[in-house]
C-alpha cells in the first residue's frame, strides 16, 4: 500500500495492490472486502490494482455487485494487471527493474525463453542497483525461467552477437553464465539440491496443512513458489 496524489489533483488517495499468485474464482469479492476494510480505516479513496502471476488465462470478474432484482445497492470495481495476457516485448525498454524481473511470469512462448533472459540481463545492466537488490531481482528471475544446459550455451553464444558495449554491460552482472570453473560448479550443485529439498519438504508440510507462511519461514522458499506447489497438490 501507498498513500499518494493523483496527477493535478490534491486529493489524497490510498493504492491498494494485491498480488495472487493462484486461480480462485470468488477473487472479485476478496478485493471488495480488503477495499471496504482499508476505507474504513484510511477514509480516504482506494485505488485497488490485483497483480496475478499464475500460470494460466483464465478471467476473473472486476467487478463485485450487490443488488436486488429492483435496486443495486454496491458496484465495485478494480484494476487488474494479469501478467500471463501480457506480451513481454511490450517491457524490454523499461528501466524498471521490477518489470525486468517479472518478465518471468508474462506471456512468451517456449522458443523465446533464451530471448526473454537474454532481455532481462539487458534490462538490468542498464540500472544501478546494490548487490543485494540485484541478487533479489535475479533469484526471482531464475525461480520461474531457470535455462538448461543447452540453453545456457546458446545464451552465451547470443550475448556475444550484442554491441560491444551493451555485451560488456551484461558481462558485468555477476551472474552464472560468466563464472567459470568446478569450485562453482559444486555450489551451484549445492544450491540446487537444497531447491530441490526445500520444495520435498514444503510438498509434506503442505500435505499436513501447515499455513504457507509458516512453510516460508521454515523452509526459506518464496511465498508465491510455496503458493504455485499449493495450487499444483489441489
Amino acid at each position: 500500500m501507498v498513500e499518494t496524489k493523483l496527477k493535478g489533483e490534491d486529493t489524497i488517495i490510498v493504492v491498494h495492490i494485491e498480488p495472487q499468485s493462484y486461480f480462485q474464482k470468488e477473487f472479485h469479492e476478496r478485493m471488495f472486502i480488503y477495499n471496504s476494510r482499508l476505507y474504513e480505516y484510511h477514509r480516504k479513496p482506494i485505488l485497488p490494482i490485483a497483480v496475478f502471476s499464475y500460470p494460466n488465462k483464465r478471467d476473473i470478474p472486476t467487478q463485485f455487485t450487490i443488488s436486488f432484482p429492483t435496486l443495486k445497492i454496491h458496484e465495485f470495481q478494480y484494476l487488474q494487471l494479469h501478467l500471463i495476457k501480457k506480451n513481454w516485448r511490450a517491457f524490454i525498454h523499461n528501466n524498471n527493474p521490477a518489470a525486468a524481473a517479472l518478465l518471468s511470469k508474462m506471456g512468451y512462448a517456449e522458443e523465446e525463453r533464451i530471448q526473454v533472459k537474454l532481455e532481462f540481463l539487458r534490462m538490468l545492466s542498464k540500472v544501478e542497483l546494490n548487490p543485494a537488490k540485484m541478487e533479489l531481482l535475479y533469484g526471482f528471475f531464475e525461480t520461474y525461467l531457470r535455462l538448461n544446459e543447452k540453453e545456457e550455451e546458446r545464451m552465451r553464444e547470443e550475448i556475444t552477437k550484442l554491441p560491444e558495449h551493451e555485451m560488456n554491460q551484461v558481462l558485468k552482472l555477476p551472474n552464472s553464465y560468466f563464472e567459470k570453473g568446478i569450485k562453482q560448479g559444486i555450489k551451484e550443485g549445492i544450491e540446487q539440491g537444497k531447491l530441490i529439498q526445500g520444495i520435498d519438504i514444503a510438498k509434506k508440510m503442505l500435505g499436513k496443512g501447515i499455513d504457507v507462511n509458516s512453510i516460508r519461514e521454515f523452509t526459506g522458499l518464496p511465498k508465491e513458489m510455496i503458493e504455485d506447489i499449493k495450487k499444483e497438490m489441489d
